[in-house]
């Protein structure tokens, strides 16, 4: 199959899903009704943290806080990628894709591009939000450009793992235990909610391998004055070869599902 064949089915497969979310907007609504909860709640019970000594975060735990939520937004949204790969099979939708000349490739790729398409939408919005509740962000239209390629990106990884886990474990129970386990241990081991550098050293150390936290350093670094180009572009390098590897991982549970199916 050539690439452009599989781009054609890839972006028809990307759309097929959007026309499905389409159909029913209140699931965006509901997506960013906790995250906008934290931003607003968050950003107000936590507000004094900016004064405790040896936070390096600035002077607005607002603007700290927002790349935060941003990436748990992403992350949160992105675990639950692999449900729509149940519902085909349940339904019986993925043995008639396994039927057809469809790209496996495409099949996969089209889920993780349908997530980034809606992590864009609500960042978009929970950046809205931020700025009408007073957040201003120095690094202007290329820092917020940058902090949606590490939201995509986060997306991406997520998405691709998510799907895996669904051609594998086949349930989405078995799929919802797994988001869990992962998603909050990653969160809460990285700087979204606080300045890494007032958590136990371990803490720290852990959040050097924590792909979470690449994203939420690229995101908040870019949107400083100054960035330091070079940490945030090195955080988006090891982002973008973690999307890779995991895409590949998804792709290959996708061959052990279709040669057990």
């Amino acid at each position: 199959m050539s690439a452009l064949t599989m781009a054609g089915h890839t972006a028809f497969l990307t759309a097929r899903q959007l026309r499905a979310f389409m159909r029913v907007p209140a699931y965006l609504v509901m997506n960013l009704i906790q995250p906008i909860i934290w931003l607003l709640l968050f950003g107000q019970l936590f507000k004094s943290v900016v004064d405790i000594p040896g936070f390096s975060g600035g002077g607005d735990y607002l603007v700290f806080l927002t790349p935060g939520i941003v990436m748990m937004m992403a992350l949160f949204g992105s675990a639950w990628a692999g449900t729509s790969f149940i519902q085909d099979m349940d339904r019986g939708v993925l043995d008639r894709f396994l039927s057809s000349p469809t790209s496996r490739s495409g099949l996969v790729v089209a889920t993780m591009l349908y997530q980034a398409v809606l992590t864009v939408i609500q960042t978009l919005v929970v950046l809205g939000v931020a700025w009408l509740a007073g957040a201003r962000f120095d690094g202007g239209w290329p820092g917020l450009a940058v902090l949606l390629l590490a939201a995509v990106l986060l997306t991406f990884i997520f998405a691709a793992f998510s799907n895996a886990m669904a051609l594998l474990a086949r349930a989405q129970t078995a799929l919802i235990a797994i988001s869990q386990v992962i998603a909050f241990p990653l969160m809460f081991l990285s700087s979204a909610i606080m300045d890494t550098g007032l958590s136990p050293a371990w803490v720290r150390n852990v959040a050097r391998f924590n792909p979470f936290e690449w994203a939420v350093t690229a995101g908040r670094g870019s949107l400083q004055t100054a960035p330091d180009w070079g940490a945030v572009w090195g955080s988006l390098g090891l982002l973008a070869a973690l999307a890779v590897v995991m895409t590949w991982l998804a792709a290959r549970a996708f061959r052990v599902y279709q040669r057990s199916a």
